[in-house]
């Protein structure tokens, strides 16, 4: 089954993300890959992840596409305006490339360039409408497209511990209408903060997948609760972190243990390793599956 057929039939669903190198290697990323080929339903490909330049994820995703996996084509409007954007989107479609998330992105002045123009032509609803009326057969001025038409399983992303919340979920809501089909949640390290979310949600009926961000430091959590907004981490497992003698083996248990207890509230978890790729197996392992 596909990953969009999983998604229709209901199932409970495992992803995980693999950010493109800084140059056209990719040995390493496909060896990741491997280690996690058919414990997961799909791998998702950042793009130019943190504003940061890197190779692209429309080339990373066809690369994973031929070996056999099933990418999630990450797409963000920051770089490009809405001619290279609908071009992307029909590259992918030509390339076998199905599932695509789609984000607003960074500001460049978080990233490596940060003189970079901001683009920006689009938001992330406008995106996911030309992307469905894409499929339609027209482009964006209602120029009908040449034969086959593209065919996607459209993605977008929710942050659960946004405050206010109120303004998040209207957005959510107007990402369902434009044709998102399912979403995966910024990280979740409070329980309460995600039912609270879920309990603003139920007049929803697109699956929503927990994100899960692996710790690697007490420092890093308290950089996220200080910098990256509506995620909060509780200071529970900050000193879990802080007391570990074995960093690594800590940020497994926490992230087992989160996965496990949100596991009945939502349709999915998606797991960012942020460079720990080599660990999801063994968080995967530890949560049960």
């Amino acid at each position: 089954m596909t990953f969009k057929e999983k998604l229709q039939a209901g199932k409970f669903l495992l992803t995980s993300e693999v950010g493109p190198a800084k140059g056209i290697q990719t040995d390493k990323l496909l060896e990741d890959a491997e280690l996690i080929r058919a414990k997961v339903d799909a791998i998702n490909v950042t793009d130019l992840q943190s504003s940061v330049m890197r190779l692209g994820s429309l080339a990373v995703s066809s690369l994973l596409k031929q070996k056999g996996f099933e990418p999630i084509y990450q797409l963000t409007c920051r770089d490009r305006n809405r001619l290279a954007l609908q071009s992307d989107l029909l590259s992918a479609a030509a390339l076998g490339i199905e599932n695509v998330l789609i984000l607003t992105g960074d500001h460049p002045a978080l990233g490596d360039h940060p003189e970079a123009k901001p683009v920006f032509d689009l938001d992330s609803v406008q995106l996911l409408q030309v992307a469905k009326r894409l499929q339609e057969g027209f482009d964006m001025k209602g120029n009908k497209l040449d034969g086959n038409l593209p065919k996607f399983c459209l993605g977008a992303v929710v942050n659960p511990g946004s405050d206010p919340l109120e303004p998040q979920i209207m957005k959510m809501d107007k990402k369902i209408a434009a044709g998102a089909e399912f979403f995966q949640t910024q990280a979740v390290y409070d329980l309460k903060t995600f039912e609270n979310f879920l309990s603003k949600i139920k007049h929803t009926k697109v699956p929503v997948m927990a994100g899960i961000v692996l710790l690697k430091s007490a420092g890093m959590a308290r950089y996220m609760n200080k910098n990256v907004a509506g995620v909060s981490v509780p200071d529970n497992l900050i000193k879990e972190m802080e007391e570990s003698k074995d960093k690594m083996a800590t940020s497994i248990e926490i992230a087992s243990r989160l996965i496990r207890e949100l596991k009945p509230m939502c349709r999915g978890i998606h797991i960012m390793p942020i460079g720990w790729d080599k660990v999801v197996p063994k968080v995967l392992e530890a949560s049960g599956f």
